[in-house]
């Protein structure tokens, strides 16, 4: 551990990724899973009542239970890529300290923090969406100080309230590396997407209007994001996490206080706990 630039915490980002390429993408792949079926399942068992067809009821009942599929299918979403990128920064601490780093035992810990992982992320949000309603350019400020907010809530055991608190301190000075970071990450994922729907937009599902096909488009669709978030969500965990590594040695010399005491940190194979609070 050092001091790194951004373009070493680009580097490394990348080069973490690829050595351990099943392990992230499997992390990210095992809750999209769940929500890909649900999608998958939603869309053969119940039509969309405005793109179905004559054939397709358009009773309020009809519209109302297809409204709510959707919504949970868009709740099951979030907490789908809460989880993965929760798993991905896990991995990267237990990487990052000199341990062995699994699937299984990246889930595991993510869900025995369940409901604060999902607070500190949804607050963060929240906090996001916030500036953004007002201004835009508030919004992109929040997010790039809350970058690391995940990594300093799973990593140091902190509340979402607490989270939050102590990501601002950590990035203060340092948004503009969290933007460009943010950026990249954007950059990479809308170009998949981009290039996605032109390959969907190019089959016969959206050119003829066709119930059947726009349905079987959709799936691709879904499909295609499914592949999507297994590639993409990586790089933000893995960056953001080593972005959150790089802020405490440049601030508080986390690397002469885990080489002196490498054990310090209540952390245990058992409990999973990754406490590394000075």
């Amino acid at each position: 551990m050092r001091p790194l630039s951004l373009g070493e915490i680009l580097d490394r980002t990348f080069s973490l990724y690829r050595r351990h390429f099943l392990l992230f993408a499997g992390i990210s792949s095992i809750p999209s899973a769940i929500v890909l079926a649900f999608e998958v399942a939603r869309l053969v068992l119940i039509p969309d009542p405005f793109t179905g067809g004559a054939a397709v009821a358009r009773s309020p009942a009809a519209i109302g239970l297809w409204g709510l599929m959707a919504f949970v299918a868009y709740i099951l979403s979030t907490m789908s890529y809460t989880v993965a990128l929760a798993g991905i920064v896990c991995a990267v601490a237990d990487l990052q300290l000199g341990r062995a780093a699994t699937m299984l035992q990246s889930i595991r810990h993510v869900l025995s923090e369940f409901w604060s992982i999902i607070g500190n992320v949804w607050l963060s949000g929240v906090a996001v969406m916030l500036g953004i309603l007002f201004f835009i350019f508030p919004g992109v400020y929040f997010a790039c100080r809350l970058l690391v907010c995940l990594p300093a809530g799973i990593v140091e055991k902190r509340g979402p309230g607490d989270s939050i608190t102590r990501s601002r301190a950590l990035t203060q000075d340092f948004a503009g590396r969290g933007f460009l970071i943010l950026l990249l990450y954007g950059v990479i994922t809308y170009s998949l997407w981009i290039g996605m729907a032109v390959l969907i937009a190019a089959g016969p599902g959206l050119l003829t209007k066709d119930p059947a096909s726009l349905r079987l488009s959709t799936i691709f669709l879904q499909l295609g994001g499914f592949a999507i978030a297994a590639i993409a969500t990586p790089i933000l965990g893995i960056s953001a996490s080593i972005f959150y590594f790089d802020l405490r040695v440049r601030k508080e010399a986390f690397d002469l206080q885990f080489m002196m005491n490498p054990d310090s940190e209540r952390f245990t194979p058992s409990d999973r706990g990754l406490s590394l609070l000075p």
